[in-house]
């Protein structure tokens, strides 16, 4: 399966579907969070870290590029690459070892998808012209990434 497509009614469901996704990646895992200001990235990434009993030490990465988080020797790494000009300053920060270190979740990733593994994950996030409340996320793997074991 290349492509999935879930509806949230709200940020609950977003969190829930989150929360759901984080116990079935691994270290090495990337997944890449694209839409508009206000489109629930930051809320999946808040319903991912639940999952992982983080929720209490969540903060935007918005000025510090990453915030790293550690839990049962997994690491998660949660960028917000908005305000980089390319994937150089990607990498000028040691972006590309933090990929191969643990779980990266990365706001606004398609700045850096030349500098991505060839596998990851890419969720798109849409708001819906009839209800604000309403996202459709669309999932898309890269690579090989097989999003059939994943959110089976």
């Amino acid at each position: 399966m290349k492509n999935y497509k879930f509806i949230s009614k709200n940020e609950i469901d977003t969190k829930n579907f989150a929360r759901s996704l984080a116990p079935r990646l691994n270290k090495n895992d990337v997944i890449i969070l694209t839409g508009d200001l206000g489109s629930g990235k930051t809320k999946f990434v808040e319903g991912f870290l639940e999952y992982f009993g983080l929720e209490n030490e969540i903060s935007s990465p918005t000025f510090t590029i990453v915030n790293e988080y550690k839990k049962d020797n997994i690491n998660i790494y949660h960028f917000d690459v908005y305000r980089l000009e390319d994937s150089s300053e990607f990498c000028e920060i040691g972006g590309e070892e933090y990929l191969s270190s643990g779980i990266c979740l990365i706001e606004w990733g398609e700045i850096i998808k030349d500098v991505l593994p060839k596998n990851y994950i890419q969720i798109i996030f849409e708001k819906d012209n009839n209800d604000e409340n309403i996202r459709i996320l669309n999932i898309i793997s890269n690579g090989n990434y097989n999003l059939k074991n994943l959110l089976n």
